[in-house]
């Protein structure tokens, strides 16, 4: 590998912060980084690679002085004005928000599932949204084997995918729950405990959400569009599509966000074109690079979210036939959203454009 010089966008937000602590964990042959983030944050401290990193701000100038690598993680309206820039200057952006995904001349990228669409790039990159990485990837083995027909996604999503704000709302519900209900107490009835819960709204100051988050799941990821869908729902189709390169497959979704602080879960409804036997179908999927298998129910193990955070690979588990098709199965797919969801992911592409 050649040494090279990487630019981290948005360097201190959550994805951002997480971007670092895998680069330090992979150690990559760069030999300079430089740390970019909004006027509020310029000229802050951040340690890193065992060294104090000063947070620059970001502007137009800011890849004259030449960057191989860039990684965007500072939402989109940051990346349309400033990857374009940073891509006229030699460098190649991989970008992390939803501005550039479905553009037809950048590559949509999941580097276990399709690393070779990275040399088709034209300085810019797309990382896929933080719910369609985890998918595909347990999706690809499988449609190369028994190709496949129809997707149905429900996913179970955690606060952090809706930044600081999002796991704000979270801490600030239960802080609420328990500086205020003084009905947790065992001298109550469990009839009244239950009662209680349920004429209670949880009501507190919402930074993020429509309403509180905790107790709750609201069935409304992103904007709503006309035609029913979210923006997120919309974004897992047509991403789905992209890189499975099937522009017609037939992809329904309905997208939830949920009380849990970190790691999305999915439950992922196949049908195929080709039948399978199920033994064969869990082998394909426990050897593909990326997935690890949990699933065996008889002793309750299968993918949890507080197990698989922190870590790169996507769980998959509770595989059994859907028997109202002739060819279907039943996925439980979980990963951490903010690593292989984004952070990870990017810093894999860069990785395979070193070596």
């Amino acid at each position: 590998m050649k040494k090279s010089r990487l630019a981290i966008v948005g360097a201190t937000g959550l994805v951002g912060r997480t971007v670092l602590k895998v680069l330090e964990e992979k150690n990559l042959p760069i030999y300079e980084y430089v740390l970019f983030a909004s006027s509020k944050s310029a000229g802050k401290k951040i340690k890193f690679m065992n060294k104090e990193y000063i947070i620059q701000e970001l502007n137009d100038l800011s890849f004259d002085i030449g960057f191989d690598y860039a990684i965007f993680s500072a939402g989109g309206s940051t990346s349309k004005k400033y990857a374009p820039i940073a891509a006229s200057k030699g460098c190649i952006v991989v970008d992390n928000s939803s501005a550039f995904r479905m553009d037809d001349d950048v590559p949509l990228v999941v580097p276990e599932v399709n690393p070779e669409e990275i040399a088709n790039n034209h300085g810019i990159i797309a990382n896929p949204n933080c719910s369609t990485i985890q998918a595909v990837v347990a999706l690809k083995p499988l449609d190369d084997k028994y190709c496949i027909k129809r997707i149905v996604y429900s996913t179970y999503q955690a606060v952090s995918g809706a930044g600081r704000n999002g796991v704000l709302d979270l801490e600030n519900g239960i802080k609420n729950y328990i500086t205020n209900k003084s009905y947790i107490n065992s001298s109550y009835e469990e009839n009244d405990v239950i009662n209680n819960l349920n004429n209670n709204d949880f009501s507190y100051d919402l930074k993020k959400f429509d309403y509180p988050i905790f107790s709750n799941c609201l069935p409304h990821i992103d904007v709503f569009l006309d035609n029913g869908y979210t923006k997120e729902e919309e974004k897992m189709i047509n991403e789905t599509r992209k890189i499975l390169k099937k522009p017609d497959l037939k992809i329904t979704a309905t997208t939830v966000r949920v009380p849990v602080f970190n790691c999305h879960s999915e439950s992922i409804n196949i049908e195929f074109e080709k039948d399978f036997e199920i033994n064969d179908l869990v082998k394909t999927l426990s050897e593909f690079p990326g997935i690890i298998v949990q699933d065996d129910v008889k002793d309750s193990i299968y993918p949890l979210a507080t197990k698989a955070s922190d870590h790169d690979e996507v769980f998959v588990g509770r595989i059994r036939r859907d028997n109202s098709v002739k060819s279907g199965i039943n996925l439980w797919v979980v990963a951490d959203n903010i690593r292989k969801g984004a952070a990870t992911n990017a810093v894999q592409i860069v990785e395979k454009m070193l070596k």
